[in-house]
C-alpha cells in the first residue's frame, strides 16, 4: 500500500509540473493548440481583429511596418504591388505634405489609387485632419461629411474605390475617421469616440 501511495504521489507531481510548463508555453490555450494562445474573437493574434478599448483606438489593427500595413490592406484590396517610390505613377501629387505636418513616416501605394500612410502618433494624425477640415469647411460646409481616411492604430489608408472602403469597414477591419459636426450614422453603426474631440471612428460609409 505504501508503494502504491508513493507511485500515485509521484504521478500527481509529474502532472502538476507538466501542466505548469504547458501554461507558460501557451499549450493550455482554450482552443487546445500547442505553443500558441487561442486567437481572441475581437483582436486575434495576427492583429487583424476589431473590438474596443479605452484609449479611443476602437480596437484598430496595428501594423508596425509598411509591409505589415500592406498585408492588412491586401485582405480588403489587391495590394501585392506595393511601392514606396514617390516617383511611381500610383503616388498622388501633394501627398508629401502629410510627412511633417501629420507625422507621417512612410508612404506607400499599391495600385488602383490605394495609398498607405504610416504615422508616428494616432492622436496627432487625427488632430491634423480635424484642423484642416475645419478650415476647409469655412468655404465648403459639407466637406468631410463622409469622412476621409480608413484608420489603423499606426497607419491610414486612402482608397480610390468604394468597394475597397466597404470591404475594409467590415467587422474586425479598419474604421473611417469622421470629424464632421453633423455626422450622425443610422442606428446600429459604430460611432466610437476618437482621440480628438469632435471626431469619431465609424463603420458607416455613405455613397
Amino acid at each position: 500500500m505504501r508503494i502504491q501511495r508513493l507511485v500515485a504521489t509521484a504521478a500527481l507531481l509529474s502532472l502538476a509540473t507538466l501542466t505548469a510548463c504547458g501554461s507558460e508555453n501557451g499549450a493550455s490555450s482554450i482552443d487546445g493548440s500547442l505553443g500558441n494562445p487561442a486567437p481572441a474573437k475581437n483582436g486575434g493574434t495576427d492583429g487583424l481583429g476589431g473590438g474596443t478599448d479605452q484609449n479611443g483606438k476602437a480596437g484598430l489593427p496595428k501594423a508596425g511596418s509598411m509591409a505589415k500595413a500592406a498585408q492588412i490592406v491586401n485582405t480588403y484590396a489587391d495590394c501585392h504591388d506595393l511601392s514606396t517610390d514617390p516617383h511611381d505613377d500610383d503616388f498622388f501629387p501633394g501627398d508629401e505634405t502629410y510627412d511633417q505636418k501629420w507625422g507621417v513616416t512612410e508612404r506607400g501605394a499599391c495600385g488602383r489609387g490605394t495609398r498607405i500612410f504610416l504615422f508616428k502618433d494616432l492622436k496627432t494624425f487625427q488632430a491634423r485632419y480635424k484642423a484642416e477640415l475645419d478650415e476647409d469647411r469655412k468655404e465648403s460646409p459639407n466637406k468631410g461629411h463622409r469622412g476621409k481616411f480608413l484608420l489603423g492604430q499606426d497607419f491610414a489608408v486612402l482608397p480610390d474605390q468604394k468597394a475597397v472602403i466597404r470591404n475594409a469597414i467590415k467587422p474586425g477591419g479598419l474604421l473611417i475617421l469622421n470629424c464632421h459636426p453633423d455626422f450622425n450614422p443610422p442606428s446600429g453603426y459604430r460611432k466610437d469616440p476618437a482621440l480628438v474631440k469632435g471626431c469619431v471612428l465609424t463603420n458607416y460609409f455613405e455613397d
